[in-house]
C-alpha cells in the first residue's frame, strides 16, 4: 500500500498537537482523567479511528448477519526491542491476533487492543507504534474496534505491553484443526523460515555482525481465504511463530496423533539466516516467525493450494515440505540432507526470549 493510498488520519507518524508538552509518558497519562483524555484524542483516536471506536464506549457494537459460531482469539506482545527491522509491536499484535482467528478458517471481524505504557516512553514512538497498528489492520480489513490504556512506574514495563484480542464469523464450516491431520496429506509451507527470530537479534545488537533480514510478520487472513476457495477439505492451518517450524510440527503430530515427515533440502530458508544461526548455533527450525503459514492437506488438493500461495505477495516461496503418514504416531521425523532421517523434537526450552 502506498502512502497516497492510505487514509490522511495514518500517512504521518507525527503527534498531531503537543501532548500537553509532554514528550513522555508520566504516570498521569494513567490517571483516567484530563491527561488521559489527551493521550487518547492525540495519539490513538487519529490513527485508529472507526464508528465503533469513536462512539466512545467500554464496549464495541458491531453489526453484523451472522448466524452460527464465532472465532476467538486472544495474546499478548513483549517484543524487545519495541521496534526492529521489517515491524514493531504494533504491526507484531495486530499480525499476530488477526492470523490466529484466521487459523481457524474464520474471516476475521474486528480486533480490541490494550496498552500498558512505561513511564518514560517516548510518546513519538508511542504514535510510530500505533501508526504502525492502524496500516495493519487498515491492510488486514480488521478493525481496532475496543481498547483501554494504563500507564505503571519507570521499569515495570519495559517501554511498552500491548495485549489483543480478535473475533471472526465463518462464512462456511470448515473442519480444521490440530487434530485433523490425515495420513496421506501433504504438507506445505508459505515461505522461508527464521526470518523474525533473527531480525529480532539483529535489532538487539547481539549480533557480532550486520544482516539486512527483515522480519516477516505480516497479515495472512486473505491468503488464507484464498487457498480455503480453492483447497475447501484443509485439514491444519498453522502458524510456526514461537519454536518454529519443529515445535509447531510436533503439536500438530501429537495432536492428530500422525506422524509427520519432512524434508530437509525442500525447506525454505534465507542464506543471511542460515548464516546467522550457524554462527549462534541455532537451528532455523526452531526460530520463531510472524508470518508463515503451514498448510497440511490432502493430496488431491495440494496442488491447488500451492498455486493460489505463490500468487499471494506472501506467499511466493511456498513449497512442499512433507507428507503425513500413520506411523510413529505423535513423531516428526526429517529426512536429512546427507540421506538420514532423525527425529525432530519439541524445542526444550526457549532460544530466543521476548521475541513475540
Amino acid at each position: 500500500m502506498t502512502a497516497e493510498e492510505r487514509p490522511a488520519s495514518i500517512q504521518g507518524a507525527v503527534c498531531p498537537m503537543p501532548l500537553r508538552h509532554y514528550d513522555k509518558i508520566v504516570m498521569g497519562h494513567g490517571s483516567g482523567g484530563r491527561m488521559t483524555q489527551d493521550l487518547i484524542t492525540q495519539c490513538f483516536a487519529p490513527y485508529l479511528s472507526n464508528p465503533a471506536l469513536d462512539a466512545g464506549n467500554d464496549y464495541a457494537t458491531l453489526s453484523t448477519n451472522i448466524n452460527g459460531p464465532l472465532a476467538v482469539s486472544t495474546d499478548a506482545h513483549i517484543v524487545s526491542p519495541l521496534i526492529f527491522p521489517g515491524g514493531d509491536i504494533g504491526k507484531l499484535a495486530v499480525c499476530g491476533t488477526v492470523n490466529d482467528v484466521a487459523m481457524s478458517g474464520a474471516v476475521p471481524l474486528g480486533l480490541t487492543a490494550s496498552f500498558i505504557l512505561e513511564e518514560g516512553l517516548s510518546t513519538q514512538t508511542l504514535v510510530e507504534i500505533v501508526k504502525s497498528m492502524a496500516e495493519s489492520a487498515l491492510e488486514a480489513g480488521v478493525p481496532i474496534v475496543a481498547g483501554d490504556t494504563k500507564v505503571v512506574e519507570r521499569g515495570k514495563a519495559d517501554g511498552l505491553f500491548i495485549s489483543t484480542a480478535g473475533i471472526g464469523h465463518f462464512p462456511k464450516i470448515f473442519a480444521i484443526g490440530g487434530a485433523e491431520a490425515k495420513p496421506g496429506d501433504v504438507v506445505l509451507i508459505s515461505g522461508t523460515l527464521g526470518d523474525h527470530g533473527i531480525a529480532v537479534l539483529t535489532a538487539r545488537g547481539d549480533l557480532a555482525f550486520e544482516t539486512q533480514v527483515k522480519s516477516d510478520v505480516a497479515p495472512l487472513n486473505h491468503m488464507i481465504q484464498q487457498i480455503l476457495a480453492v483447497a475447501p477439505h484443509v485439514h491444519v492451518l498453522r502458524d510456526p511463530t514461537r519454536g518454529g517450524l519443529a515445535t509447531t510440527l510436533n503439536e500438530i503430530a501429537e495432536q492428530s496423533q500422525v506422524n509427520i515427515t519432512i524434508d530437509e533440502k525442500t525447506i525454505p530458508v534465507k542464506p543471511a539466516v542460515q548464516t546467522a544461526c550457524e554462527m549462534l548455533g541455532f537451528d532455523p527450525l526452531y526460530v520463531a516467525n510472524e508470518g508463515k503459514l503451514i498448510v497440511i492437506v490432502p493430496e488431491n488438493e495440494a496442488d491447488a493450494a500451492l498455486a493460489i500461495m505463490k500468487k499471494n505477495t506472501y506467499g511466493i516461496d511456498a513449497c512442499r515440505i512433507g507428507r503425513v503418514i500413520e506411523s510413529p504416531a505423535g513423531r516428526v521425523l526429517l529426512k536429512t540432507q546427507i540421506g538420514a532421517t532423525r527425529v525432530l523434537d519439541v524445542m526444550a526450552g526457549e532460544i530466543l526470549p521476548r521475541i513475540c
